[in-house]
């Protein structure tokens, strides 16, 4: 049963079929799960989530490993208890870590899991549609526009096949295909015409191909395994990145420097790198990708509830930065449930011959199950009651037998076939967009043109169809002229209910919205004005074409419709929107929106949609249904919104202890926290800090897009970092000089102060609100800070404190305590205040993207007056 393509492509299709064991009609099911046994499923081999691959991740810190080895130094030659001290505390960090975004990891496995492709196959000698993963070596199966090939083939039909190879070849222009025996001679797999490859897209035609190889044995498995498969970094991956380097590079700075002046004060060389690797350590974000992971992993999850599913958790983050929608109009904005309304003749009269035409040029075919094959509209014409009729009989279409077709593409809109007709004659059908088809028409009567304009005008997706007289052959694009005119089909997809309450939503989040069609431009703008959508403008494709790139970003603003679009302009449309600095989401279903689906920020699909479009997004709705994006959207908002809490503790109060445990050391006769205890103080904060995911969100953060802005981060460092810093400070000198604390009573006096104030002072940060009174914290983020606070109280206290390093301290210090954490907060609350009213004037002097365009209109307006004046 073994057949190589190479050898499958110079055969016969019978010789093919005798040695896969196979036939026309396929397999049987149970020869075919013999062989799924035999071979395997029809999957590549897949990165799987594996406990040593995070693991891995979370111990690649180069700081981290340092200190460990550093710390197995000092133990080998000294007292090795703080040396085991350390080492806990690290394996508690990374497991932590470790065991967060593990199961992050798994959770969003498994709703990737969720996301299927299937495949048209004939088995048992009837068409069925199977999951793509268990196909066989001799299926027999189907491929058609818009579909990705499922596995190695030798075709055994081809109508006027196309495939885009890009995938394994890196050629843009798509190749011909044919089922005739390709000479083998010296050439590669990848240049047999009569073979299709797994992975590559049909661009134009149809076809039938038998299963020849699958899985890893394919041409494009060759070629994947052992890579890795990398998309590459969002807005929100390359921001984190951004913001660990600016820590690491504070870190690194921090590091020599402590290092070496410890050692100038000739201070053991052990105990000065344990030190500085410490305050390393705890300037640099351990927690973040497990804070990240956990928040991602939530709103995957939350989202899963609403059935959307998230092919790359990132991508949750981004939709909510989202402030320009491109969307197709059936399906979201109507229920995209197509049924066929009535056949007109030329004159708007109902003809049963305009019907009759559009079933003989039609390539679904009704099983017991419904049609199968074929597009929304052909599918919806041939479960038509008055198409039924007409099906059977001595004229009806069974009467007619198909000659040759040429299959719809979208460059041309058109769908062609010649069929022999009872009476003997032969004659060619075409059917497409009744722009097109009119235009390719003779003596069209005056009136049709009138009938298709009140069509439109009423919103009826309309088909023309027309004939002309054609010998019995496969058709030509040239054919399809000169033709006879012969009526209109419509079609109704009425109006979601719920598509203008949805618009309001994304609108009053922020977010434009804008229509992009294939269908005409009138019918687009009257379905948008039934929802109660403001149109401001249509644009067609012919239009669109006649535009450079700085006139079509001029016209994106104040357009609303784009219609009669062909794939390239859909992604150029989206290419010249993202050029203006906005952030852009496209949704489509169709294989001429795959292009524009991969240059949007975030691309959308829907589970019904072809493979291409599936493949090429990075979220999936299970159900079309813009208002579930607006909820995808709050959703992204809230774990930015979040994932900048923690950041913007480490950048304030974390930070600033680190900073004055490097400075007291400076001028302090003793280290003024063992490495071991800075490592524990980060360890509980890090804990302090895992409810963060679970906290609420203030509804005007919700309301407005948000993006990483480093230079934010880096003020806010500057000025919250020195605050938290000055009452470090403050905690020595009442140590020093009031309380005259021993090594030991100051190093556990400024480990409870610092712990309480970096862990409290959350409650602050999150919000730019007054806390609790206007922005309440969820219950989680109430209790497990000031639990983590409360343990780092009540450590001197434990049986552990020795070992620690740590002594009871004073009555006296608590009550001290007590009043410098109270003013600390209050001087928090007032330099926030005062911090975010300066970024609110930030704010105002800085265009947004419609004043950067409104700008560049000026600007435009004036080159072209100073040149039409000189």
């Amino acid at each position: 049963m073994t057949l190589s393509l190479l050898q499958a492509s110079g055969q016969p299709v019978d010789a093919s079929f005798e040695s896969l064991q196979s036939t026309a009609d396929g397999l049987t099911t149970v020869e075919a799960q013999h062989r799924l046994v035999d071979v395997g499923h029809n999957v590549l081999a897949e990165r799987h989530v594996t406990a040593f691959g995070v693991l891995m991740r979370q111990v690649r810190n180069p700081l981290l490993i340092l200190l460990v080895g550093a710390a197995f130094v000092s133990g080998a030659t000294g007292d090795p208890t703080d040396a085991i001290i350390i080492g806990l505390i690290v394996v508690l960090s990374v497991g932590l870590g470790f065991f967060n975004e593990l199961r992050a990891e798994r959770a969003a496995a498994a709703l990737h899991a969720n996301i299927h492709h299937e495949t048209v196959v004939w088995r048992d000698g009837s068409r069925q549609r199977i999951g793509v993963g268990d196909l066989v070596p001799g299926d027999v199966v189907e491929v058609s526009v818009g579909g990705i090939v499922p596995a190695d083939l030798r075709l055994i039909e081809a109508v006027q096949l196309e495939c885009d190879e890009a995938v394994l070849t890196g050629e843009s222009a798509p190749v011909a295909k044919t089922s005739t025996p390709t000479e083998r001679g010296g050439a590669s797999a990848l240049a047999l015409a009569s073979c299709a490859f797994m992975g590559t897209i049909v661009h134009q035609g149809s076809a039938r191909g038998v299963v020849v190889a699958t899985g890893s044995r394919t041409e494009f498995g060759k070629i994947a395994v052992g890579l890795a498969d990398r998309p590459a970094q969002t807005a929100f991956q390359t921001g984190l990145k951004n913001f660990s380097k600016l820590l690491v590079a504070v870190a690194g700075v921090l590091t020599i420097s402590i290092f070496t002046i410890n050692v100038a004060l000739s201070r053991p060389l052990i105990d000065a790198l344990l030190f500085s690797l410490a305050i390393a350590i705890g300037i640099t974000p351990q927690l973040l990708p497990a804070i990240v992971s956990v928040s991602l992993a939530t709103g995957s999850r939350q989202l899963a509830k609403r059935r959307v599913l998230v092919k790359r958790l990132v991508t949750i983050e981004d939709l909510g930065n989202i402030e320009l929608l491109f969307t197709d109009k059936t399906g979201t904005l109507t229920e995209g449930a197509v049924t066929f309304d009535r056949a007109l003749d030329p004159l708007g009269h109902p003809s049963t011959a305009a019907l009759m035409l559009g079933l003989v040029c039609n390539e679904s075919t009704m099983t017991p199950t419904g049609p199968l094959g074929g597009n929304a509209l052909d599918q919806a014409m041939i479960s038509a009651p008055d198409a039924q009729v007409l099906m059977t009989g001595a004229n009806g279409l069974a009467a007619h037998r198909r000659c040759g077709s040429l299959p719809f593409d979208h460059e041309r809109q058109l769908a062609s076939v010649v069929t022999s007709r009872p009476d003997g004659t032969t004659v060619l059908v075409t059917k497409g967009a009744p722009e097109i088809v009119l235009g390719r028409c003779v003596d069209v009567p005056a009136s049709a043109t009138g009938v298709l304009d009140e069509l439109f005008a009423d919103g009826a997706r309309v088909i023309a169809v027309a004939t002309k007289a054609l010998e019995a052959r496969a058709p030509t694009a040239a054919d399809e002229h000169d033709l006879e005119f012969a009526g209109f089909l419509t079609f109704i997809d009425r109006p979601k209910p719920d598509a203008g309450a949805a618009i309001l939503e994304l609108n009053r989040l922020g977010i434009a919205v804008k229509i992009i069609t294939g269908d005409n431009g009138a019918v687009a703008a009257k379905v948008c004005r039934d929802i109660g959508m403001h149109v401001d403008g249509v644009l067609s494709g012919h239009e669109l074409e006649l535009l450079d790139d700085d006139a079509l970003a001029d016209a994106i603003p104040g357009t609303t419709v784009f219609a009669r679009v062909s794939p390239d302009q859909k992604s150029r449309i989206v290419k010249v929107a993202r050029r203006g600095g906005a952030d852009v989401a496209f949704l489509g279903d169709g294989v001429n929106d795959a292009v524009a689906l991969h240059v949007a920020d975030v691309g959308i699909s829907v589970d019904s949609a072809t493979d291409v479009a599936k493949d090429a997004a990075d979220i999936v709705l299970l159900d079309k249904d813009l208002g579930v994006l607006a909820d995808g959207v709050v959703e992204g908002r809230r774990i930015f919104a979040n994932t900048l809490k923690y950041v913007l503790m480490a950048t304030s109060s974390n930070f600033g202890n680190m900073f004055s445990a490097a400075g007291a050391s400076l001028f302090l006769g003793f280290l003024p926290m063992l490495p071991s205890q800075i490592l524990l103080n980060n360890l509980l904060y890090d804990v302090g800090q895992l409810a963060i995911p679970t906290d609420n969100v203030d509804p005007e953060v919700l309301a407005r897009p948000a993006a990483w802005d480093i230079a934010f981060l880096r003020r806010f460092m500057m000025v919250f970092g020195p605050v938290s810093s000055l009452f470090d400070f403050a905690t020595f000198f009442v140590m020093i000089e009031i309380l005259d604390a021993s090594h030991s009573e100051f190093r556990t006096g400024w480990f409870v102060e610092s712990l309480a104030t970096q862990t409290l002072v959350v409650f602050l940060i999150r919000t730019r609100r007054v806390p609790f009174l206007r922005s309440r914290p969820s219950p989680a983020m109430v209790i497990i800070p000031a639990a983590a606070a409360g343990v780092g109280v009540l450590l001197p206290f434990s049986p552990a404190a020795h070992v620690l390093g740590f002594t009871t301290l004073p009555v006296a210090f608590f009550l001290i305590l007590l009043g410098m954490i109270g003013v600390y907060l209050v001087l928090i609350e007032a330099a926030k205040a005062r911090f975010y009213k300066a970024e609110a004037r930030r704010a105002v002097q800085r265009p947004t993207p419609q004043q950067r365009h409104e700008h560049r209109i000026v600007r435009r307006a004036a080159r072209f007056s100073r040149h039409t004046t000189s």
